[in-house]
């Protein structure tokens, strides 16, 4: 591994890049960060077990810092020993109160930081911010959920680096958060470890006599409006306002991310294949002992990270982000994912596309029997060996790469070597012999319709392609009272509804879009596509495309579109395009004059809102096919 190379140390004062150590290693053949990317910093060489202060040593040494060196006394350092000697390790959590996701984080946290001061280093235990993607759904609130990855990444960023912490520790629980962890560890590139907060249990309605979770409550939304939600039971006296009351009551029974292969543990899994977490992170429950123990192995785990100078950015790699891409296809992950790898490949410097996903998506099949298209949980899928044993499977049929180094100083395949192998009689993950699609889910789709790309999730169910009339929405509140007033029916026949203007500049924030999805589900609607330069959730299934660029704010096609406007899918061929227009013109060249000449009389809507949070993110973002990042200004791509 390069981070273990050899070379002639230079001398502690020098200076060096963030993230780049002027150590014993071999920089040449590591990914850095480019000179001038980021602040510079000082820091030791590595290679000394007894010298792990490697940027804190700067702050602490003799008096160069007094007035910080008494800060640090005051909050804790318990001696002069420790001052000098001891390494400083960040442990960040994305605590709050108010989301199931999120709540034990800061218990989490401090289980980790006794374990950490029981390895001799000092453990400082912060806090950064999250967005409940289950409250938010729907409303106005959705507007902050991705931009909040931003935020994760920047307040840890800032944190480490201000702080001179040698190392980081973070745990996420929730969708953005997973991102915005690694990203920040792509920027500071210090040892680094992830602890994922686990899913919850899941729920169990005793009206419906049935298990569920979050995504029941807005498919149910949809069977109620169509007049379709009834309890199992044909005797019993609820009404569907009563089923409503259990379900909400009963689909989050505690801590926990969301049950299914939704964003959270399309990330989680994603992560752990990449090797920044333990093995069985993404998959040990919340509340299970098993996650105790892996908050306890943290402290040795990020020693390890320390003494033998493995960083993020030498795990961060695009074999790495292969394993990432190949195991989201074979579980049926999240479209959220590949929005989330853009960006933190981007914030590694690593070379990863659209066109990787859909490469990787062509050569690996869709195995896992998992929600929202299936029928089981993270839960079950712990229970017949959990995320190591799909590794150790995938590994030896060559379909992961078990090289790969780790946050334990082991390779991938060295990890999961000893844990059981998957059990042959369980129904989760299906052979690779017999897979529910034999090729990947996800598709990035070009086309007159999204020259710059769109992603679709398509687990075959629904079929390949679909064809039908545009009927479009400014924005998605305007779909919402649509289905709301049942005025989508099947009897209008095939549609395609668009709704446009909630990219990550119009939105602005890129909503989820996940009520109409689901409502969509549970009303039966099976004659809709939905379209959206917005995104949809990992909970989201049906025939489904987002990400649309260029998004509409922008005067992508998306915001050309009229009704009535005929619109072909074809996950076969990858293409979304407009076949013939509601004026009845065909015939690519002649389409696009249409298109051009739509556009003369196109006029860009009034930024909303023009302060405040969310308006510096519309003024920064770039475009989702390069993972809707803000460190490089909107206009890099």
């Amino acid at each position: 591994m390069a981070s273990n190379q050899d070379n002639k140390a230079v001398a502690p004062d020098a200076a060096a890049p963030a993230g780049q150590s002027t150590t014993t290693n071999d920089n040449s053949e590591r990914n850095l960060p480019k000179e001038g990317e980021y602040i510079q910093w000082r820091t030791l060489p590595a290679g000394n077990p007894d010298q792990l202060n490697r940027w804190s040593h700067f702050l602490t040494r003799e008096h160069e810092f007094p007035g910080a060196q008494a800060m640090l006394y005051g909050a804790g350092v318990p001696n002069k020993d420790m001052m000098k000697k001891a390494p400083h390790v960040g442990i960040a959590t994305v605590w709050w109160e108010g989301n199931p996701c999120n709540t034990h984080l800061l218990d989490l946290g401090q289980k980790v930081k006794k374990a950490v001061e029981r390895e001799k280093m000092l453990a400082w235990q912060f806090n950064t911010i999250g967005v409940s993607d289950g409250i938010t759904m729907g409303g106005e609130g959705m507007r902050y959920s991705l931009q909040s990855r931003e935020i994760i990444a920047d307040s840890i960023e800032t944190v480490t680096c201000a702080q001179h912490h040698d190392a980081n520790i973070s745990i996420p629980g929730c969708d953005k958060n997973m991102p915005g962890v690694i990203m920040a560890a792509a920027r500071h590139n210090r040892p680094f470890v992830m602890i994922y907060g686990g899913t919850m249990r899941g729920g169990h309605s005793e009206l419906l006599d049935r298990p569920i979770n979050i995504v029941t409550c807005y498919e149910a939304s949809g069977a109620y409006t169509y007049g379709r939600l009834k309890p199992a039971c044909p005797n019993s006296t609820a009404t569907p306002s009563d089923v409503m009351d259990d379900i909400e009551q009963h689909a989050c029974p505690g801590a926990g991310a969301c049950g299914g292969m939704y964003t959270a543990n399309t990330m989680a899994t994603a992560i752990e294949a990449m090797g920044l977490t333990a093995p069985g992170s993404s998959s040990f429950p919340a509340s299970s002992p098993e996650k105790f123990r892996e908050c306890e192995k943290a402290a040795e785990y990020i020693k390890i990270c320390m003494e033998k100078d493995i960083r993020p950015r030498d795990l961060l790699t695009k074999a790495s982000f292969e394993n990432a891409l190949v195991l989201t296809m074979i579980l049926g992950g999240s479209t959220n994912g590949v929005l989330h790898y853009l960006a933190m490949a981007n914030s590694a410097d690593v070379d990863l596309t659209l066109d990787d996903i859909n490469r990787v998506s062509a050569k690996t099949p869709f195995l896992a029997d998992m929600a929202p298209s299936g029928r089981y949980y993270m839960e079950d899928l712990y229970k017949v060996g959990g995320t190591p044993a799909v590794l150790k499977m995938l590994i030896a049929a060559g379909y992961i790469d078990g090289t790969i180094p780790t946050i334990t100083g082991k390779s991938l395949a060295e990890n999961v070597s000893d844990w059981p192998s998957l059990d042959p009689d369980q129904k989760i993950i299906r052979p690779l012999d017999n897979p529910i699609k034999s090729q990947g889910h996800i598709r990035v789709l070009y086309g007159n319709f999204s020259p710059g790309g769109a992603v679709a999730k398509i687990t075959g169910k629904e079929g390949l392609s679909f064809t039908g009339k545009a009927r479009c929405f400014n924005k998605e509140f305007e779909l919402d009272a649509a289905l709301k007033n049942s005025e989508i029916t099947i009897e209008q026949g095939n549609q395609v509804l668009i709704v446009r203007y909630e990219g990550p500049k119009g939105g602005p924030g890129m909503p989820e879009q996940l009520k109409a999805s689901a409502a969509i589900m549970g009303a039966g609607l099976t004659n809709v596509a939905l379209v959206t330069d917005g995104r949809y959730s990992g909970a989201s299934h049906g025939f489904i495309v987002g990400h649309v660029v260029p998004e509409a704010a922008t005067g992508g096609p998306i915001a050309l579109v009229k009704d009535g406007d005929l619109i072909t899918i074809d996950a076969v061929r990858n293409r979304i395009d407009v076949v013939k227009t509601v004026e009845g013109v065909e015939g690519e060249e002649e389409i696009a004059k249409v298109l051009e000449e739509r556009k003369k009389g196109w006029k860009a809507p009034k930024m909303k809102p023009t302060r405040g949070t969310l308006a510096k993110y519309a003024r920064l973002v770039g475009d989702a096919s390069h993972g809707a990042v803000t460190d490089l200004g909107g206009d890099a791509y």
